[in-house]
């Protein structure tokens, strides 16, 4: 049965933007610890990417939070929501601490779709109950 669907869409250039205001800070703010040293290696290989990989992952977890009705309110934080590539590069959410917890709890799963094309990366999430 569904629970929630979430989508979203980001304009690169605001993510841009945000990194020039906020430097690194912004993206520490956003990005759980294995998605911050990927970024970090993107941007310090292909500085686009970095931008876009991290526009990919805002997009995904805002999508995600639409999905489980609590926007950014608690237990819902950026950090605690982690997207990762499986190994055929499908992506993922993996959660973690009270986020993880509540979302159990509750008998929940998700499943996300990020793309992203020149100035804009888009998600679509729906999370199901078991």
């Amino acid at each position: 049965m569904i629970y929630g669907i979430g989508t979203d869409i980001c304009d690169v250039r605001r993510i841009q933007a945000s990194l020039e205001r906020h430097g690194e800070r912004f993206a520490e703010r956003v990005l759980a610890v294995g998605e911050l040293a990927t970024w970090r290696a993107r941007s310090a290989r292909w500085p686009e990417r970095g931008v876009r990989f991290l526009a990919t992952r805002f997009s995904a977890k805002e999508s995600f939070s639409k999905a489980i009705g609590l926007g950014m309110t608690m237990p819902m934080s950026w950090r605690r929501c982690e997207v990762v590539n499986l190994p055929g590069g499908r992506p993922a959410i993996v959660l973690h601490g009270a986020l993880k917890d509540w979302f159990e709890a509750r008998g929940l799963r998700c499943h996300i779709s990020v793309t992203d094309e020149s100035d804009y990366a888009a998600s679509f999430c729906v999370v199901e109950k078991d």
